[in-house]
């Protein structure tokens, strides 16, 4: 679990959501938290967000499943709804997500030590995709 060391943190988030067939165009903001949990077996992921069409909460988790060498994604959302992804590193700073209910990919990449960029994306056709959901998380500084 030492690859998602580059998430582990607090965030302020950003979020640009783009019409598309999910519904309107929509922006927001939020904080996330990642953190290593259960002997540093599992990564945590809570964030809360405030957007023009309302707000949401959401848990979601990381962990290795060694048999099938990648990493799993179990998402929790306050509305009651859930999904769960396969997950692999494409690189040292990028995490590259196939949601498994849905025709979406997502990447969290590095730009920085601070900066973190989610996109999530849908296709269009074989070779392209177009985005659904971008996210610029921002590390918060310690005070």
């Amino acid at each position: 679990m030492k690859k998602f060391n580059f998430l582990i943190g607090d965030w302020s988030m950003k979020y640009t959501i783009p019409k598309s067939k999910f519904g309107e165009r929509a922006t927001g903001e939020g904080n996330g938290t990642f953190k290593k949990a259960l002997n540093d077996q599992y990564v945590f992921f809570d964030y809360r967000a405030k957007f023009t069409t309302g707000s949401a909460q959401a848990h979601g988790i990381f962990a290795r499943d060694d048999a099938n060498k990648c990493y799993r994604y179990w998402w929790f959302e306050d509305s009651g709804n859930f999904q769960t992804a396969t997950c692999n590193f494409l690189n040292k700073n990028t995490l590259f997500l196939s949601w498994r209910e849905a025709l979406l990919i997502q990447t969290f990449e590095r730009i920085s030590e601070d900066r973190i960029i989610l996109t999530m994306s849908q296709p269009v056709d074989k070779q392209n995709f177009e985005p659904v959901l971008i996210v610029d998380f921002v590390r918060k500084q310690l005070k």
